[in-house]
């Protein structure tokens, strides 16, 4: 007889979490070793249905899910996993597992770390955040008035994020998508960097991946060139709405005004959903010749790696989860230096006040993006590098291989079901 493994997650929702949960839980129902049930959590206001909308691939997971009256189990799991951020996890099962992207900064809420000792392990997507997590350490008092030293207790290691190679690779055939086609098809510009990710909150400079101050600094550099790339950005606020839209727009209207007026590059706006074979068709299309992140920190930064696999190169910060698949020697690795949070970005129990995270240095900013535009057969070279070791390294695979590995050395050999009433569940 199986064991029972329960996963509660944001399996249905598009994000960052819901496709780490969708590759685990799938990992999980391949190894054809445990008896694996789903429990869909909300994330945000990031939109739900994702299995609905792409049922051929995803479809299989539904005779999975659990559909609870009250969200009250009436066995107790021999193993429970929570995906989220872990001042949420919660102890249900007989073994406890909590995955989590991690964190971004260099410490993290000492909630996080109340929350990782609740479980029996702790598995998050990079080496940076898994040194954090360890490296995180609070001073308090009990209830008795004896001081302690509150610090990670439960064994944490990291599980990466592997790509699906049949889906994110190189492509030599023309777009399916036809909005996607004909937005990139009619920019005049024959050469564009490409952006992928949320715009987070925090004033210009200030939000996470640092969107507000890469348009700035494209502007800047690149405004009465006469040779001009393009700047594309594939992003959304947490939502696919028009209004979400508007917003995304106003911001790149305000930063264009702030710049004197001159001969500017033109930033473009691509916003919404697509599949994960249009995101990959959009990497490969002719036009995108590399992707710019100026990010503050990544938990792991999952369209780094995706992009990567196209053999294109890839211009970002030097510091955080990303530099656990991304190479010195065939990326163009920003430098520049930690620095603390501005107040405008942090949020309540996750990104806080006295941790840091990475401000890239401007000058670099300028050289890399110049010399990927001016001497980019070279970088193509180095691309195609990275892209070998991305896909020999951190494939869905790689991370089934990783995942069973530590599956094998920490799980123990479990007792009879009993009957049990699960407390409610937090919603993400």
């Amino acid at each position: 007889m199986k064991n029972t493994f329960y996963v509660s997650c944001p399996i249905d929702t598009y994000s960052g979490y819901g496709a780490r949960s969708r590759d685990f839980v799938k990992a999980l129902i391949q190894s054809n070793k445990y008896d694996v049930k789903i429990l869909p959590q909300r994330w945000g206001s990031t939109p739900f249905g994702f299995i609905k909308d792409h049922e051929d691939e995803w479809g299989f997971l539904n005779s999975h899910i659990l559909a609870l009256p009250n969200n009250q189990l009436d066995i107790q799991p021999d193993i429970w996993c929570q995906i989220t951020v872990p001042n949420e996890f919660q102890k249900v099962g007989k073994y406890n597992i909590g995955l989590t992207a991690g964190i971004e900064t260099t410490i993290c809420a000492h909630q996080w770390i109340e929350g990782c000792n609740r479980m029996d392990l702790i598995l998050t997507s990079s080496k940076h955040s898994k040194d954090v997590f360890e490296k995180t350490t609070y001073n308090g008092k009990n209830q008795n008035g004896d001081e302690f030293l509150l610090k990670l207790e439960t064994p944490c290691e990291v599980l990466i994020e592997g790509a699906d190679l049949d889906v994110y690779k190189p492509l030599d055939t023309p777009m399916t998508n036809d909005i996607l086609c004909k937005s990139i098809e009619e920019i005049p510009e024959s050469f564009a960097y490409l952006f992928v990710g949320h715009w987070m909150q925090g004033q210009l400079g200030e939000d996470r991946k640092n969107v507000g101050l890469l348009i700035k600094a494209f502007y800047e550099l690149f405004k009465n060139k006469k040779k001009k790339p393009a700047l594309v950005l594939k992003m959304s606020g947490g939502g696919a709405s028009y209004m979400d839209r508007y917003e995304m727009q106003k911001r790149i209207n305000s930063i264009r005004n702030s710049v004197p007026k001159s001969d500017l590059p033109n930033v473009y706006l691509l916003h919404g959903e697509f599949t994960n074979e249009e995101i990959n068709e959009l990497y490969n299309h002719r036009k995108i010749k590399a992707m710019v992140s100026l990010t503050k920190g990544e938990g792991f930064g999952r369209p780094l790696l995706e992009f990567s696999l196209t053999n294109k190169p890839v211009i970002t910060t030097n510091w955080s989860g990303h530099k656990d698949f991304l190479k010195k020697d065939f990326t163009a690795l920003m430098d520049g230096k930690l620095s603390p949070l501005h107040k405008s970005s942090q949020q309540k129990d996750m990104l806080i006040e006295g941790s840091e995270w990475f401000n890239v240095d401007h000058g670099q900013v300028g050289h890399y993006l110049k010399d990927v535009f001016e001497n980019y057969k070279n970088w193509k070279v180095k691309g195609k590098r990275q892209g070998y070791y991305s896909r020999s390294n951190f494939s869905f695979s790689k991370m089934e291989e990783q995942l069973e590995n530590h599956l094998t050395k920490y799980l123990p050999t479990f007792s009879e079901q009993v009957q049990f009433q699960l407390p409610k569940l937090k919603k993400v």
